[in-house]
């Protein structure tokens, strides 16, 4: 379930893994269906992991969860909770993370990495980056209507040219669409 509950918030949210793994319940509003994004996980110089607020002021801002992923999120902490006192762990603490290792201790990022290796090879699916689920939500956000602007805001980014630049790509189908577009208009 904590697997699915991170895929799941990192391909419906665009948030980077680093922000999702430093996520803790009492950044998640479920009557809003919200979350307030504020800090990120890091690495210090000596190997260790710290918390601490995002490098550029505009990746602070709230997202929205969809319902199904608000969803999987509830049933996370109600089995977080169940699986952890297991262990003589508490975690009705305000400050508890949402992604925890058995120790109730934080993951180095190069985890998220090794969970999706695992699923690729487990269904045989095509290779995909944990970054490249931020690039396909960008994507679809464009596809399905969603204006740059807001897609800016949601993703973080300072200005529009960098959602636009990277985040957006350009698909075979585009291209024909494009040409088959512009062949109607000119109706000649």
């Amino acid at each position: 379930m904590k697997i699915l509950a991170f895929f799941r918030v990192l391909a419906f949210t665009g948030l980077r893994k680093f922000e999702v793994l430093s996520l803790q319940w009492k950044d998640i509003d479920f009557e809003e269906s919200s979350a307030d994004i504020s800090k990120t996980l890091a690495i210090d110089e000596f190997g260790k992991i710290v918390i601490q607020s995002p490098k550029r002021e505009n990746s602070k801002r709230k997202v929205k969860f969809d319902d199904k992923t608000l969803g999987i999120l509830k049933r996370w902490k109600s089995n977080q909770k169940e699986c952890y006192i297991n262990f003589g762990i508490n975690t009705f603490d305000k400050d508890q993370f949402i992604f925890t290792n058995k120790k109730n201790g934080l993951y180095y990022p190069q985890l998220s990495i090794d969970w999706l290796k695992m699923i690729l090879a487990k269904y045989n699916l095509p290779k995909i980056t944990v970054h490249g689920f931020r690039h396909t939500l960008a994507s679809l956000l464009f596809k399905s209507g969603v204006s740059p602007k807001t897609a800016q805001e949601l993703l973080g980014h300072k200005n529009l040219e960098t959602t636009m630049n990277i985040y957006t790509h350009v698909t075979d189908n585009d291209m024909d669409d494009a040409h088959n577009q512009f062949a109607k208009y000119a109706n000649f």
